[in-house]
């Protein structure tokens, strides 16, 4: 069964969802726990205690946040699998639709990428 990472990027500091979409999310997410295709995930804390380590010309250096630069960060993540590359598209609409409906004001990004056993290709 392939695995999929969903994670939804969003701008940094605009504020705590509202509970409506926290209440929508808890029942999406463990309709899918049920089924065994939500396998782990949760939301992120912002950038402000992040830690980067970059590599550049072979060496390597810590950067710590704030990150002044950051317009637009990732809120949360998740693992999930499904039988089907079309069910985890489907899937994925519907998290984006919950967003849509119960946080509007806010521009969110969900992004579903498969993840990768080994060198075959994508969708196998």
């Amino acid at each position: 069964m392939p695995r999929f990472m969903g994670f939804v990027r969003m701008e940094e500091n605009i504020g705590t969802p509202p509970q409506a979409l926290f209440d929508a999310m808890d029942v999406h997410i463990g309709e899918r726990a049920a089924k065994g295709v939500f396998l782990d995930g949760g939301g992120l804390y912002g950038t402000e205690d992040a830690v980067n380590f970059v590599v550049r010309q072979g060496e390597v250096s810590r950067v710590d946040g704030p990150y002044a630069e950051a317009k637009e960060v990732v809120g949360g993540w998740a693992i999930m699998q499904y039988d089907t590359l079309e069910e985890a598209v489907a899937d994925q609409r519907e998290f984006a639709e919950l967003h849509a409906k119960h946080w509007p004001e806010v521009t969110v990004v969900a992004t579903l990428r498969q993840i990768s056993a080994g060198p075959e290709e994508p969708g196998a």
